[in-house]
């Protein structure tokens, strides 16, 4: 058997289990211390065919399959799609730079991305894995927020790694409070639709049509939504509107073709946000779109500065990325970021559900806002550590009290895991001991009775001051030798999972086989599935 017909066999199993395990999901149902005007551009229907379908073409669109199972052989060249990867974090000294400060990631899209590649058949690019937000893709059983005086709540627990005897797991856990949909503030929300030529692929603009038509099956009389698109021009397609028929209408008409105008879109999006914003209410601009702009500015660091300034009136971004070949995800996650928003990637109906049904309060609805998290270990008890993904997310340790440094927000029933993995003080490290004296950094002194100081910065939504979290793991929490347990195994399953794709040496020889079985054995969809991409991806390697 081939390379190629074992690699499509592959993929066709993927898919069938992937359908067993959606029947089955369907049929079952420390201490805290708080220190606290514009105009509508209307074109003629001539002018703007290339945007529409006739009604017939839209009554029956293409089905949008659960995986795509092709010949492999048809796979788009990697080297058309951009990423902005990072190098796997280094080993830090803790009594030379014993301070790890970040900003808390939300985003999922470089899960969903990877599996994408994973069940066409090829692993992802080692660029295109941010482990962080594959472990973020899932949630966990973190303790919800007592009241909202304090909109998360804190969870530290360790544990003994499992890919190397001589260190330990830190958990750091964040899970926000819980919005009822009869509490949630009004919402005026753009959809800014990518109509060009890009975009008519199956995988793509059907699939978009489909994603925000269930998104606008969320709506109230409350809310409002207007669409704007984009191709080699951009138009209001939808005046604000409160009727989820007329927005199901107005997506149901978009045809795709022309160049792409990503930039100009983006103006008029903000500008329809700004004519419809609502006071004390979710105001955002929802992008959907593969992020092939190739009219007008496309630079990223462009896009950037354009958005930061938007999102100072309280205007924030979401990206939703979309597609194969030519897609941009570098693009897509950068601007959301710098746009207090968030990213992910839809490459199924189901993804889709997912994302802007399922987590729509998460998704939408602020409840902290530039979110840090600083910890200080102490080198009497830990000598070395290293966070586990976040790469794109440092800080720099004077940026944590720093109220003008941006930072990521979390949302109503956001949850946010970091791990990192430390070497006790005495206990044999990554990195051998320096020669020189003066090299070796400052020779701990004192008791050890706390490992790790953990600091966490917070503003509220309107608030310009942040607040202060603090919380002390005691040096005792390292002493453990049991191996990561239940939700914290699961979780750890899926930290080596992003690792070995990224290509972590540090893993050792910690096989696919063993993230199996770390992962256990799972009743929820997307964990199961989560199981059998690890398969998966071992049959890729």
């Amino acid at each position: 058997m081939d390379n190629r017909t074992r690699l499509a066999g592959g993929s066709m199993a993927l898919a069938s289990t992937m359908a067993l395990l959606l029947l089955a999901g369907c049929e079952a149902t420390n201490r805290n211390e708080q220190v606290e005007h514009v105009t509508t551009v209307d074109i003629a229907e001539p002018a703007y065919a290339p945007m529409y379908e006739s009604a017939e073409a839209v009554a029956a669109p293409p089905p949008v399959m659960a995986h795509w199972t092709g010949d492999p052989a048809l796979i788009p060249p990697e080297d058309r799609e951009r990423y902005a990867g990072e190098a796997v974090s280094p080993i830090r000294i803790a009594a030379v730079e014993p301070v790890s400060t970040f900003s808390v990631d939300v985003d999922t899209g470089a899960y969903a991305n990877a599996r994408r590649f994973l069940t066409m058949g090829q692993l992802p690019p080692q660029d295109a894995v941010r482990t962080e937000e594959m472990i973020n893709y899932f949630r966990y059983d973190y303790a919800a927020p007592q009241d909202r005086t304090k909109p998360f709540s804190v969870t530290l627990d360790t544990a003994a790694s499992p890919w190397n005897a001589q260190a330990k797991l830190v958990r750091v856990g964040l899970r926000g409070y819980d919005l009822p949909r009869e509490d949630r503030p009004a919402a005026n929300l753009v959809f800014l639709v990518d109509v060009s030529g890009s975009m008519d692929s199956h995988d793509k603009l059907p699939l978009v049509k489909q994603a925000l038509s269930g998104l606008a099956g969320e709506m109230t009389g409350k809310d409002k939504v207007s669409i704007v698109v984009y191709a080699g021009s951009t138009g209001v397609v939808l005046e604000p509107t409160s009727s989820p028929a007329k927005v199901r209408a107005a997506l149901a008409r978009l045809g795709a073709g022309g160049s792409t105008a990503g930039a100009a879109g983006l103006e008029l999006a903000y500008a329809m946000a700004e004519q419809g914003f609502i006071k004390g209410g979710v105001n955002r601009v929802i992008l959907a779109t593969d992020g092939d702009f190739n009219v007008g500015i496309s630079n990223t660091d462009t896009l950037v500065d354009m958005i930061e300034r938007k999102r100072d009136s309280g205007i924030t971004l979401t990206t939703l990325g979309f597609g194969t070949d030519n897609y941009n995800e570098a693009m897509m996650e950068q601007i959301a970021d710098h746009g207090n928003g968030n990213y992910a990637y839809i490459d199924t109906a189901l993804e889709a559900k997912k994302v802007l049904r399922d987590e729509m309060s998460s998704t939408l609805f602020t409840i902290a806002k530039d979110v840090k998290i600083q910890v200080e270990f102490n080198p009497a008890a830990v000598s070395q550590y290293r966070l586990i993904g976040y790469e794109n997310r440092v800080l720099r340790e004077e940026d944590f009290a720093n109220d003008r440094v941006d930072a990521g927000d979390i949302g109503a029933g956001h949850q946010v895991t970091a791990l990192y993995e430390v070497i006790p003080a005495g206990a044999k490290g990554w990195v051998g001991e320096r020669r020189y004296d003066a090299n070796k950094g400052k020779a701990a002194s004192g008791p050890a009775d706390e490992a790790a100081f953990v600091q966490l910065r917070y503003k509220l939504p309107g608030a310009s001051q942040s607040k202060l979290l603090q919380y002390r793991l005691p040096a005792t929490a390292l002493e453990t030798r049991r191996l990561p347990q239940g939700d914290f195994a699961f979780a750890t399953a899926v930290a080596a999972y992003g690792q070995k794709l990224r290509g972590d040496a540090l893993l050792a020889d910690f096989g696919w086989d063993q993230v199996v079985r770390l992962a256990g054995n799972q009743r929820d969809f997307w964990r199961q599935e989560f199981v059998e991409l690890a398969r998966t991806a071992e049959a890729q390697m």
